[in-house]
C-alpha cells in the first residue's frame, strides 16, 4: 500500500512551510475565502514559486485534510527530512554553544508534541530527539497544533533514547531530566551550558534507564491537588526558565 501524500493544513502552518523553504508542490484554497493577509501572502509565495493555485470545496478539503481545522488552506508538500542525531547536536552547537534540545520520552498526544514544538521554535531550541518506537511522528496535525512553527525546527528520531544521551554526553551536553520527585527545585539549575531537557509523558514520566543517565533531576513545585502538568506545559516552564537564567 503506498504511503498517503505529504500535507500541510492551516493558514499558519502553510505559510511557515513557505517561509521555511519546504518544498510545496501544491496549494489547495476553499472557495469563497474572505482575503487577509496571510492569504495575500501565501498567493505572492505561491506566484513567486510559480505554483499553481487551485480553487476548491471545503468538503473536499475535509477529506484531504481529515480534519475540518484546515482554514481553507491545504498544501502538498514534500517529505519531512528528519535528521541524524550527531549531526543535529553538532548544528544545534554551532548555532550556540550553549545550546538547548529537548528529548521526549513517551510524548505520544499529537497535540502535545505540536504545543512543545511551539514553544521550543519560540525558545531558540537547536533541535528535538524523539523514540522510533514511543512518540508519533511530526504529522500535519503535529503542524498545525504548532502553528507552523515545527517547520522551522529540526527533529532527530532515534532506536534508544538512552544510547542518544552517551552520544550527546560526549559532544560536551548535560542531560537534565523532568521529574515530580527531584530533589532539585527547576530555578536552582544552572542551564548556562549545552543541555538536553528530558520531559516524560504525563503520569508515566522518564522511564528508569533515562533517569540513570540524566546528570540531574529537576522538579516544578506543584501546590495544588494534582500531581503533575500536562507534558507541553512542563516543558514550556522549563524552556522559560532557561530564557531567564541567561538573560
Amino acid at each position: 500500500m503506498p504511503n498517503p501524500p505529504d500535507i500541510i493544513y492551516g493558514r499558519n502552518p502553510v505559510l511557515e512551510a513557505f517561509r521555511a523553504g519546504r518544498p510545496v508542490k501544491r496549494l489547495l484554497l476553499a472557495d469563497g475565502l474572505r482575503e487577509e493577509p496571510r492569504l495575500k501572502e501565501l498567493r505572492q509565495l505561491a506566484a513567486g514559486r510559480k505554483i499553481a493555485i487551485e480553487p476548491t470545496d471545503r468538503r473536499r478539503l475535509d477529506d484531504i485534510a481529515h480534519s475540518e481545522a484546515h482554514q481553507g488552506v491545504v498544501a502538498y508538500v514534500g517529505p519531512r527530512k528528519y535528521w541524524e542525531l550527531e549531526p543535529l547536536a553538532r548544528a544545534a552547537l554551532e548555532d550556540r554553544p550553549d545550546a538547548v534540545l529537548l528529548m521526549l520520552d513517551s510524548l505520544q498526544d499529537p497535540q502535545n508534541l505540536g504545543t512543545i514544538s511551539r514553544t521550543a521554535e519560540a525558545t531558540g531550541v537547536g533541535g528535538i530527539i524523539t523514540s522510533h518506537n514511543r512518540s508519533p511522528e511530526v504529522t500535519p496535525s503535529v503542524v498545525k497544533a504548532s502553528a507552523g512553527a515545527a517547520e522551522h525546527l529540526r527533529y532527530a528520531r532515534v532506536a534508544n533514547l538512552a544510547q542518544a544521551t552517551e552520544t550527546l554526553k560526549d559532544l560536551g551536553f548535560w542531560i537534565v531530566g523532568l521529574s515530580e520527585d527531584a530533589p532539585t527545585l527547576y530555578t536552582d539549575f544552572d542551564y548556562r551550558r549545552p543541555v538536553v531537557l528530558v520531559i516524560g509523558a504525563e503520569g508515566e514520566g522518564m522511564h528508569d534507564l533515562l533517569r540513570k543517565k540524566s546528570d540531574a533531576l529537576v522538579r516544578l513545585p506543584m501546590l495544588g491537588k494534582v500531581s503533575s502538568l500536562n507534558a507541553a506545559v512542563a516543558g514550556s516552564v522549563l524552556l522559560y526558565e532557561v530564557i531567564r537564567q541567561r538573560r
